[in-house]
């Protein structure tokens, strides 16, 4: 795969996103940034204010919907908040706007939103399959096995990062370590390149574990 110069991640964040979901791909990005400046990572709200996030962490995006921002890839992170966002009339009239080129990727819940969408049909995602305290009660769901209800016909993987062509889906909170770095993979960088990256963040052994739990389909 030849290498694009300048990829630009853009991230979407709302109420209630889980912090680490946008912060790692976003993290990534900026060390790599330290080895090939073009690369670029942003925020994009549906409004130009602050987003209250996951625990009252507040964040000042950089784009809104209006100014439909160029970029190589979409990312949606889970949290709470997908739950109002499965609904967001705005945010799916986005989604649908971007050019075919524009990679559409999840973290953990994030994917519930393509799901209910239904572009996840006759592909394969995944999701976060570690339950909190109410996912694992009987009032609850593990959120991978509510992606299934939500997207029946989707094929449900357990792997930490799926890849489906235009659409990208990573599993549970910490997995979005593993989207940025394969973020960089679909952009055109080479291992040596991905593995510096994971080395000056002290993330190597982790990224070693993890570099080939990525199913492709």
């Amino acid at each position: 795969m030849s290498k694009k110069q300048g990829f630009r991640l853009g991230i979407y964040v709302f109420k209630d996103a889980e912090i680490v979901d946008y912060a790692a791909p976003h993290g990534v990005f900026s060390v790599a940034r330290r080895l090939d400046p073009e690369l670029d990572a942003f925020l994009i709200s549906d409004a130009m204010r602050p987003v209250q996030t996951q625990a009252g962490f507040t964040v000042l995006p950089n784009y809104s919907f209006n100014d439909m921002p160029d970029m190589d890839a979409f990312l949606i992170p889970g949290g709470f908040g997908t739950r109002q966002e499965m609904h967001n009339k705005r945010l799916q009239q986005f989604i649908s706007s971007l050019p075919e080129a524009t990679l559409l990727t999840s973290v953990c819940t994030g994917s519930w939103i393509y799901g209910n969408m239904g572009l996840l049909d006759g592909l394969s995602a995944t999701n976060r399959k570690e339950p909190d305290r109410l996912e694992a009660s009987n009032v609850g769901k593990v959120p991978i096995d509510r992606l299934a209800d939500i997207a029946p016909a989707c094929k449900i993987s357990r792997a930490r990062v799926v890849d489906a062509g235009r659409i990208v889906t990573a599993g549970g909170i910490a997995s979005g370590m593993e989207m940025g770095f394969h973020l960089l993979r679909k952009a055109g960088y080479d291992e040596d390149f991905i593995a510096e990256v994971a080395r000056i963040m002290e993330y190597k052994e982790a990224y070693e574990l993890y570099k080939n739990d990525i199913e492709y389909c």
